[in-house]
Formats: structure tokens, sequence, C-alpha cells
């Protein structure tokens, strides 16, 4: 009984903010297995994920011989959405194969973003069967490695943390590239991946990975402002950042080279998805008033509106409150003011492709909204994560799915 007694009264008691730390990772805990519970109905024991990619049977008989001749799911009556062309990229990822002309919807602009058309290549090992299951999953990777790696920016450790995180994961731009297996998402994990090699002064490793990040998206090039924190005065640091500049773009350069070689028509941008100043914007939130003056509540104008106001906030946030040291507001930055000029025909949808466009808007915002002290915290935080109610809808989140 002594022994016992004299045991127990060893054990450390764990004080209440351990027992508030124990709770928040608990927290986030479930939040993962939630994704994952979400995501496990998109799987099929012979197809994989391959739901995910959203292949047509309007394009099937255009689609390359290889993938049809594997199993893999195509929704009837359906034209698919852009995943498709990703993933038979992925299948022919140096463009030798003339079936890729019509196969894809335009090969010339698809081309471009070639990156996770290349690793699905290498995890799939070559096999098309292989190569179309791993496209699907590398979307599902990149999340989870998100949430683990967002975790160092913000940690268990606190409880206002917690619903940044929730936003940064769970917003619609993050899981519209889940649900569509699109690059935003994979994107995403390779300029996280470039912040963290900054914040550790590997600055070389961080220009190299916003150069792969660029063969992604090449939107993603804007962010590698996270590299300069300050301006080059002398001839050595002037050497410094030409050489992580030409790092940064000579991987998009010479890919593009390749792919004009193959298509002349080959453009490095879509003047389609620029327009005047807040013109797209202001077209797609006249779009969304107009459907709910007509459908109401039962439309998608009201989850639509979610989404227009919560990046409204995160872009308006970032614009006003400058933190040229964060190394996360400075890869934003240039996302302030593509949110102006993007034009309706990114916006249009629902929720439109805007969304995952800005995705870095929306992950630095919820960064940087941690670091606010005061009260106006909780309500910025909230109204400016309100795509997360879109985001539970792209997934089919059970039950809250059906609230929305």
């Amino acid at each position: 009984m002594a022994l016992t007694f004299s045991l127990s009264s060893r054990i450390p008691r764990p004080s209440r903010a351990q027992w508030a730390t124990i709770g928040t990772t608990l927290l986030y805990i479930a939040v993962v297995v939630v994704f994952l519970v979400s995501i496990k109905h998109f799987y099929h024991r012979k197809t994989g994920f391959t739901a995910l990619i959203n292949f047509g049977d309007q394009f099937y008989y255009r689609t390359l011989t290889a993938v049809r001749n594997v199993p893999h799911t195509t929704y009837p009556d359906s034209w698919g959405y852009d995943g498709q062309f990703y993933a038979q990229l992925a299948v022919e990822p140096l463009l030798r194969n003339r079936e890729i002309d019509t196969a894809l919807d335009n090969p010339p602009y698809r081309a471009r973003r070639i990156l996770f058309s290349w690793t699905a290549y290498l995890l799939g090992l070559g096999q098309p069967e292989w190569i179309l299951k791993a496209f699907a999953l590398q979307n599902i990777l990149a999340w989870l490695a998100l949430a683990w790696l967002l975790a160092r920016w913000l940690p268990p450790s606190r409880l206002r943390n917690v619903l940044p995180w929730i936003g940064c994961l769970y917003g619609t731009g993050l899981l519209g590239s889940v649900r569509l297996s699109l690059a935003d998402g994979p994107s995403m994990l390779v300029v996280t991946l470039a912040i963290l090699a900054h914040e550790r002064q590997r600055h070389w490793l961080a220009a190299s990975l916003m150069g792969l990040s660029g063969l992604g998206r090449e939107t993603n090039m804007g962010g590698s402002l996270l590299l300069f924190d300050r301006i080059p005065r002398t001839r050595d640091e002037l050497l410094n950042a030409a050489g992580r500049i030409a790092l940064i773009i000579l991987p998009f350069l010479l890919w593009s080279m390749y792919v004009r070689s193959v298509y002349p028509s080959f453009m490095y941008s879509n003047p389609a998805s620029f327009s005047y100043p807040l013109a797209g914007y202001l077209t797609k939130w006249s779009a969304t008033l107009t459907e709910f003056r007509v459908h109401g509540w039962a439309s998608a104008a009201p989850l639509n509106a979610a989404v227009l106001v919560g990046l409204t906030v995160q872009a308006v946030y970032l614009a006003t409150r400058w933190d040229w040291k964060s190394p996360w507001w400075r890869m934003a930055a240039p996302y302030c003011v593509l949110f102006v000029v993007t034009s309706y025909a990114v916006w249009t949808g629902d929720p439109g492709a805007a969304p995952r466009v800005l995705l870095p808007l929306a992950i630095a915002f919820n960064i940087q909204i941690a670091k606010l002290p005061h009260r106006w915290f909780w309500p910025l935080v909230i109204v400016g994560n309100l795509s997360v109610l879109s985001g539970i809808s792209e997934i089919e989140t059970p039950w809250l799915s059906t609230l929305f």
C-alpha cells in the first residue's frame, strides 16, 4: 500500500495547459479522420480513386487508347473536368504519342502544367492503370502532407490555431483540388516546402522548389517573392538573387521551349484569365445575387456568396496588413493583385476555379491571422473561412455536407 502511494505521488498531473494541448491534438486528429472518411466513398476496389479524376463519357472516344483499355471510373452523360486531361498527360508525359493531340481539349495549354503528370508517371512505374490511380491518389497524399506541415505554423499548443488550420485544409480551394484531381493542392505543398526551406536558411533549395512549383502551376512563380526579404545591395547579393531567379524561371522556360517545339501555338499565359480590375469579381457577385433571387436558398448561390465573402476578407486583410518579414505574406502579396485582375472565366462555376487559383492567398491568410492578438481575431477567422462550407460540400462529408 505504501509503495503504491509512493509511486502515484511521483506521477505529475498534467496542467490545465497540457490538458488543453492534448484535447486540441485529438481535435486535429479527428479533423484528419473526417477527411479520410469523406474521401473513402470515392474509392473502388478495381479503379482506386479514379472517380476523383472526373472522366466524362462525352470524351471517351477521344481519350488515349492506353487509358480506354484500363479500368477507371467514367461519369455518364458528362463532359468531365480538367483532371481527365492532366491524367492523360501522365500516361504520355513527353507528348510523343500523337493521340494526345485529340485526347486533350487544349494540348498546348494543358501541357504547361506537367509536374504532377510526371510524378504520377513515376509513381505508376509507367503502367497506365497504375498511373491513373497514382494521379488521383497524389492529391490525397498532398492534403495529408499539408495537414502535417501546416501544424508547424499552426501547432495544437493553442486553441486559437484550430480554426485557421481547419480553414487551410477544408477551404474549397484545397478540397476542390482533391475532388477534381487538379494541380492546386500538390502545388501548394511544394510552395509550403519552399517556405520551410527558406525559414531554415536553405535558400537555394527554396528557389529550386519554387522553380518546380512553376511546372505544376505557372502562377506559383508569382509567389517567389517569398525568397527575397530585402532588396539586394551588394554585388554578391545581386548575383545571389539573380541565380535564385534563374532557378525559378529556368525549369518552366526549358519545358515551355520543348512544348513549343511540339505545339507552335503554345502561349506562356492565357489572356482569357485576366480582365479589368475587379470586373470578373463583380460579375461573379452579380451572377450569384441573380441566381439567389431566382432560385433562392436551394441554389448554389448561398455557397458561392460564402466563398466570395471569404476570399474578399482574405485579400483585404493581407493587402492592408503588410508583414514583409513573413515569407507567407510575401508569397501571398502577388495573389492580392491576381484576385483583382482575375476574369469572370475563372470565377464562373460553382464555386468556380478562383478559390483554387487563389489557394495560396487562403493559406497565407490563415497563417497570418493566427498572429492577430486582439478581439477581431475570432470574427475575421470565421468570416474569412466561410469557403469551408463549400469545401465540405465538395467532398460530400458525411452528415455535414447535407446541411449546405
